[in-house]
């Protein structure tokens, strides 16, 4: 069967994205995780690129943005061991900045790791594959430009789709992450560690996703039109191990054909098997005191219905050695008493004599006396019994005499005889009690199940099933599961909990809106001029705007809050004021410049020269170039390069060992560095091109070389169509691993037609 390419993209666009929404448990939400807001962290909230989620300004290099150790553990509970998931952030990075957007490491590990450099105009992608060796991944593309941009990155395994704005700019295949977080895995935002990596500028909407096409919900007008590469790869593998299936199965089949052809002269009927017997379909018997009967291979059976006995004279009905009805039996009339055949009494002379008499042939017959044995107790413990002239012990026990107590019935030792007895839960089917039945106490109303449970019968006795969505109280009664109540319920901290039979529903708290699982404040009448929902009806209103909704502008007139002279009048602004002169008198120590009038002590910058200064000083401008103060944290860097640390500041190598002047470079993990105005850049070395089709990475080198054995190789250039039998001809697809087949620590993996297998020492260990 041959596999077309475009019959696998019609198969993967089946399982596309159809909606947009985001399940919750696949989504990691970083900025709404992490306590951010405080200006002692190092990133203050801002207006973002939108107002559906918060913003914040990264910004200096004294912070220390990192999940809690607990937190961290939440977030790769999701990511660890997954091979398909997308990256999305949204940012406005300063310009020729060089910084770490988020960065998942595990000491000098970088299992997953953003960055954007603003000096080499690239982003760069650092991560481990399955060999256990670091990669990076490079693409040319300016981010730090001052402007907002939404970034999305998808990974399926080897398959990665980098979006920027909506376009989709590269398409690579590359090795698969290598996701197996170890315990103590740390995670940073907007920085590599405390020393390295500062991020300054903006980001919002900072997601990992758990999903391959994660982009979508990003972009929603981005729709998935073909398979990813895993897709492709797992839909192929599957195709071949159906065609192994369906080639074994109609063998098998047309083996089955051939044998029913044989037996189409064949009757054959089911039949039944009880204790060691075999009966014939609708074939009936007697099984103790109940008739059976096989029907299409199943017994069943119902209690014997015993005739009336109408016995002739000299004789009764008694019960005889296995049977369950009574039969007609010779009896004997001895001083007014009826006795079976082989029953035996004693009677005592006048001189205290025992003489034992048996019924036989009709008559009591005298019995010779025998030697009694010689008991082990004292005479006060002896007792006499009716059909026999020896005495016996108290507790003496009949049971072991024999006895003819059977199905589901028990011997019994009274002080004189043996008796049959039923077992707990059966009743008797004949006053003798040496066949009994089993009682089904469901039926019967013989239960102690309570509400919310199933009464199901058992041989002896039932027991009390839970209904669906119920939890066992005790034996006896079960009450309903109460998720909210325990906690096990996945309802936002907004939500409210209503508990449900089997289950529960999740309802936004008012004032919030959302599906339960996921609740947003919601601001009834919306956030004016550029304010932002923080709460219910709660709207983070900007400079100069107050009021419930942001609507209302502060009159810095009204109130006072202005700085005018007493010679001219405010005038109120959206967001904002203006002193102006009044009409048609001239304000004393105003100016007019370039057609405007300029108060007395008012400043501004000159609108085509932004590092010029003007001032009205009692009517007179003067200019000059700014006066740059250092010390302000918001001096315009562009007018006062002095002012910029990062030309004189040195740079801190990643050991924290060594400083380096600005301009200085160095070599670091196969890694480029250099510091250039107060930060550390680093990108991969150049490696020649390998043309070839195995290579291997030696160790504490930084380039591959080509090698002829596949199996020493990690690094392949996997050609699709190159396939591997296994040990059970099973068809695998190259790059595929299994176990090998009767073993537990050997791994097998098919290399572009090649099966290489190697035992994993650990696993041998843990055996």
């Amino acid at each position: 069967m041959e596999l077309s390419f475009s019959a696998l993209c019609l198969l993967g666009c089946l399982g596309s994205v159809l909606g947009f929404g985001v399940d919750p448990s696949l989504q990691i939400d970083v900025l709404s995780e992490l306590p951010l807001g405080d200006p002692l962290t190092g990133a203050l909230q801002v207006q973002g690129l939108h107002n559906g989620s918060k913003a914040f300004f990264f910004q200096g290099t004294s912070r220390n943005v990192k999940a809690s150790p607990e937190k961290a553990e939440l977030f790769f509970q999701k990511l660890r061991n997954k091979h398909e998931f997308t990256i999305l952030v949204s940012l406005k990075q300063a310009r020729l900045n060089s910084g770490v957007i988020f960065s998942i490491h595990h000491l000098d590990h970088r299992y997953l790791e953003l960055e954007s450099s603003g000096h080499r105009n690239e982003i760069r992608l650092h991560y481990r594959s399955g060999t256990h060796r670091s990669h990076t991944e490079v693409f040319p593309y300016i981010l730090a430009d001052d402007k907002w941009h939404r970034l999305s990155l998808a990974i399926s395994a080897s398959h990665l789709i980098l979006h920027v704005d909506c376009n989709k700019i590269y398409e690579r295949v590359v090795e698969k992450p290598y996701m197996d977080l170890p315990v103590g895995t740390a995670f940073w935002l907007g920085q590599r560690n405390s020393a390295h990596g500062y991020f300054k500028g903006i980001m919002q909407d900072v997601q990992l996703l758990v999903m391959p096409q994660g982009y979508i919900s990003q972009c929603p007008d981005l729709n998935r039109t073909c398979p990813t590469c895993n897709d492709f790869h797992g839909l192929v593998q599957k195709i071949m191990e159906l065609q192994d299936i369906l080639a074994k199965t109609s063998a098998k089949l047309s083996r089955a054909e051939q044998r029913m052809t044989r037996l189409d002269q064949c009757y054959c009927e089911r039949t039944c098997t009880m204790k060691g017997a075999t009966y014939r379909e609708f074939e009936s018997w007697t099984d103790g005191c109940k008739n059976c009967t096989c029907m299409n291979g199943t017994i069943q059976c119902e209690a014997l219905v015993c005739p009336i006995s109408d016995c002739p004279p000299n004789s009764a009905p008694a019960y005889v050695d296995g049977k369950c009805c009574k039969e007609c039996q010779p009896i004997c009339v001895f001083e007014g008493k009826t006795y079976f055949e082989g029953e035996r009494e004693t009677i005592h002379s006048n001189s205290g004599d025992c003489i034992l008499f048996e019924c036989k042939d009709y008559k009591m017959q005298r019995v010779v006396k025998s030697n009694c044995p010689a008991l082990s107790c004292p005479e006060s413990q002896q007792i006499s019994l009716s059909n026999s002239c020896c005495k016996v012990c108290k507790g003496h026990n009949f049971c072991s005499e024999g006895h003819k107590c059977l199905e589901n019935s028990f011997c019994k030792n009274l002080e004189e005889k043996a008796v049959c007895s039923c077992r707990d839960g059966f009743r008797a089917l004949r006053e003798d009690n040496a066949y009994c039945e089993d009682v089904d106490e469901c039926a019967e109303g013989r239960h102690y199940c309570r509400e919310n449970t199933m009464c199901v019968n058992t041989p002896g006795s039932f027991m009390c099933i839970c209904k669906t969505g119920y939890i066992r109280i005790d034996d006896y009664s079960c009450t309903e599961h109460d998720e909210c109540l325990t906690n096990q319920h996945n309802c936002d901290e907004n939500a409210l909990c209503f508990n449900t039979v089997g289950g529960h529903n999740c309802i936004c708290k008012p004032g919030y809106t959302g599906n339960g699982t996921v609740c947003k404040a919601f601001c009834k009448d919306g956030c004016r001029n550029g304010g932002a929902c923080i709460a219910s009806n709660v709207c983070a209103c900007p400079q100069g705007f107050t009021g419930a909704s942001c609507e209302t502008d502060i009159d810095e007139c009204a109130t006072g809050r202005h700085g005018c002279a007493n010679d001219t009048i405010c005038f109120n602004l959206d967001g904002g004021y203006d002193c102006r002169c009044p009409h048609g008198k001239n304000c004393t120590g105003d100016c007019v410049h370039e057609g405007k009038i300029k108060h007395n002590g008012q400043i501004w910058v000159l609108e085509n020269d932004r590092c010029s200064v003007c001032s009205c000083q009692t009517g007179y401008v003067m200019c000059r170039r700014m006066v740059c103060d250092c010390e302000n944290p918001t001096v315009d860097l562009f007018c006062c390069p002095e002012c910029d640390p990062r030309l004189s500041s040195q740079c801190l190598h990643q050991n924290g060992e060594i400083l380096y002047n600005s301009g200085d470079t160095w070599v670091q993990n196969c890694q480029q560095c250099r510091c250039l105005q107060g930060e550390v850049d680093c990108w991969p070395l150049p490696c020649p091109e390998t043309e070839c089709e195995f290579s291997v990475l030696p160790e504490n080198e930084c380039c591959p070389h080509c090698v002829t054995d596949p199996c020493q190789a990690d690094t392949i250039r996997n050609d699709i169509t190159k396939t591997c039998l296994d040990e059970t001809n099973v068809v695998r697809f190259t790059g595929s691993s299994w176990i090998k087949h009767g073993t537990e620590c050997t791994l097998c993996q098919c290399k572009n037609g090649h099966v290489c297998c190697s035992v994993d020492p650990q696993c041998l260990q843990e055996l």
